[in-house]
């Protein structure tokens, strides 16, 4: 079977959708490559599924409650949906740049044999701040590239970089690992990346499948969100021990701090040093975050009902 022959799902989780969603939605529809079929998970109400699988018939829907909804767990069960060659998985909010995403994409796994995940390049909005438009062209720069177990010595932690707001995997090897960790408060992507990677298989960074999504955290959201990746990788150690981290967001930080210098805005240099404290303090107590009480985890995380699901369950 050639890559024209390949069947491709995409599987989005949605939360109260906005407009921008069925934007999307309309653009995965009118791709040059066609998708077989969009799985929704959607963490809302009933009625909502009649009306999108109405208007757009590639779509179907799965309710699920906000206590079920989980980063890996959820995802995983939407695999259980598909029969597809390969998984296209979206965020809501990711905006395709034009109708060519998936097929640059499923071309990335012709570049290697091993390769078995590919994701995209995450362009800056409309909105998006200086700060953060730097850090999109830091992590998603212009060059398509692969990476391989042979680059862990001098990418770190980045090696398994691999973001499910943009991201393609093959079905049958997503299958062959056992797909997404099933219960995790945050970071699935990467923890599956690090099991390819762990396994002799390849990602490719393909720089020509774009998206438009960012934000503009601040220093107490990237402090929640730093808390919860950390509490991910500690709680991962098959995959993250002994790779370094820290390395990388030190780099970020002088290589934005130039860049502002350069660009002449100085007066952001204040933001850039708190957000990147915020994200420093954040990671540092989600990797001890066993030492910490549960009502001031409640507090560090932006995921509480990870907390008391884990809770119920102990």
């Amino acid at each position: 079977m050639n890559q024209k022959e390949k069947i491709i799902d995409a599987i989005i989780p949605v939360y109260r959708p906005g407009e921008e969603f069925y934007q999307l939605l309309e653009l995965l529809s009118h791709q040059s490559f066609s998708l077989n079929k969009i799985i929704l998970m959607n963490t809302g109400e009933a009625p909502w599924k009649e009306e999108v699988e109405k208007k757009f018939p590639l779509c179907e829907v799965y309710l699920l409650t906000k206590e079920e909804y989980d980063h890996g767990g959820t995802r995983h069960q939407a695999t259980t949906y598909s029969e597809a060659d390969y998984l296209l998985f979206l965020t809501q909010d990711a905006m395709p740049k034009d109708e060519k995403l998936v097929e640059k994409l499923l071309d990335a796994f012709s570049w290697e044999k091993d390769i078995k995940a590919a994701y995209g390049r995450q362009l800056p909005n409309s909105t998006c701040r200086e700060i953060e438009k730097y850090t999109r062209s830091f992590n998603y720069p212009e060059k398509s590239r692969i990476k391989s177990k042979e680059d862990l010595e001098t990418l770190g932690i980045k090696t398994f970089f691999c973001s499910n707001v943009c991201a393609m995997y093959e079905k049958a090897t997503y299958d062959e690992l056992g797909g997404f960790i099933r219960r995790t408060i945050f970071n699935e992507d990467m923890i599956y990346a690090g099991g390819l990677i762990k396994h002799g298989y390849k990602i490719a960074y393909v720089a020509e499948a774009e998206v438009i999504h960012s934000h503009n955290y601040n220093a107490i959201e990237q402090f929640h969100r730093n808390f919860d990746l950390a509490v991910s990788q500690t709680d991962n150690p098959q995959i993250f021990a002994g790779i370094r981290s820290e390395k990388e967001g030190v780099r970020l930080v002088i290589n934005t701090a130039k860049h502002l210098l350069k660009v002449k805005k100085p007066w952001l240099l204040f933001p850039l040093f708190t957000t990147s404290a915020g994200k420093i303090l954040g990671y540092k107590f989600g990797q001890n975050y066993r030492r910490l009480s549960r009502n001031f985890i409640l507090k560090c995380t932006m995921n509480q009902s990870y907390w008391r699901n884990v809770d119920e369950k102990n």
